[in-house]
């Protein structure tokens, strides 16, 4: 098979090039992740969307694509009851440290069912997968059910090694393609999940918002730290909840200058990191404003009972 007749469509330069269906958008992606197109078109598709950006529908479709692919978190006993909460972390630490785990140990600690995913896209950055071996969690080798109170880092390639590789080709050509976007917009669970989706620029947070709602979805959204899905620990971010793909306002952004900055550790090695999440969780160090708030927001919206429309939305997900 082939895509040069999509990538003839999208690759037509920034003012001529055609939008595809959702249809269209899912057979092209299902392609590229089962691996049956050359690398040059899968190069040219990458670079192709790189300039002309996706469209809501397109990245409906290429969602339907991998969802019809992924190998998927089974429900654990609490059946369909238990809505996890999925973190993707991809972007790491380039600044600040990566505070992902902090956040995913904290909603763990309250009872809730906690799946982190992710991969290394910059060598130069620590991962949340580098954090949370430093904490003494090793990622996990296969997909298996959590239950209430757990905590697991799932990495890429355990889901889908198909999605791995288009992420590495990022390291190949420089540049993001709809893969960067897609893996924190995408349901890996097996049923019903809370997505926590973050931007770093003012577009993604449009287009994130845009196919959240297309899809239906079940999501929180903010402006994360360095673009993981945790909030700044020094502001607190707009944060909007998704409920079936209705975007209700949870949390507005801090307005004015801050009175004080959280004791944040200056070094950002992933060592550094586990011991500062450590202290928070011991209760020797407090936890930081904005994240507790997003702790907060993130167990309302997984404790809302689901509507027959979500019930309906988990089943047409599950393959």
């Amino acid at each position: 098979m082939s895509i040069s007749h999509y990538i003839k469509e999208i690759g037509r330069g920034k003012d001529g090039a055609r939008s595809l269906t959702r249809e269209q958008a899912t057979d092209l992606f299902g392609q590229v992740l089962d691996g049956t197109v050359t690398d040059l078109e899968v190069g040219g598709f990458c670079l192709a969307m790189r300039i002309k950006g996706e469209t809501p529908d397109e990245m409906a479709g290429f969602l339907d694509a991998t969802h019809a692919r992924l190998q998927r978190l089974p429900q654990g006993h609490h059946g369909r009851d238990l809505t996890t909460v999925v973190l993707p972390s991809y972007n790491g630490a380039r600044k600040l440290p990566v505070l992902t785990p902090l956040l995913a140990l904290l909603l763990a600690r309250e009872g809730a069912a906690v799946l982190v995913h992710g991969t290394a896209t910059e060598d130069r950055r620590v991962t949340s997968e580098a954090v949370f071996a430093a904490l003494g969690q090793a990622a996990r080798t296969s997909v298996t059910a959590l239950q209430a109170g757990e905590c697991a880092f799932v990495p890429t390639e355990v889901l889908h090694p198909g999605l791995k590789r288009l992420l590495d080709v990022r390291r190949a050509v420089g540049l993001r393609n709809p893969a960067h976007s897609l893996v924190k917009l995408m349901n890996p669970c097996d049923g019903r999940a809370l997505i926590v989706g973050s931007y770093t620029h003012p577009e993604y947070a449009v287009s994130m918002a845009d196919t959240f709602a297309l899809v239906g979805a079940h999501a929180l959204l903010l402006r994360g730290t360095e673009g993981e899905p945790v909030a700044d620990a020094r502001r607190t971010p707009q944060m909007d909840a998704f409920r079936d793909g209705e975007r209700v306002l949870l949390q507005p952004a801090q307005e004015g200058s801050l009175a004080s900055l959280p004791e944040l550790p200056r070094d950002i090695s992933a060592d550094a990191t586990a011991a500062y999440i450590r202290a928070v969780l011991d209760g020797r160090l407090p936890v930081p404003v904005p994240i507790a708030r997003q702790v907060a927001h993130i167990l309302q919206e997984v404790s809302r009972p689901a509507t027959p429309e979500t019930n309906r939305l988990a089943a047409v997900s599950t393959p």
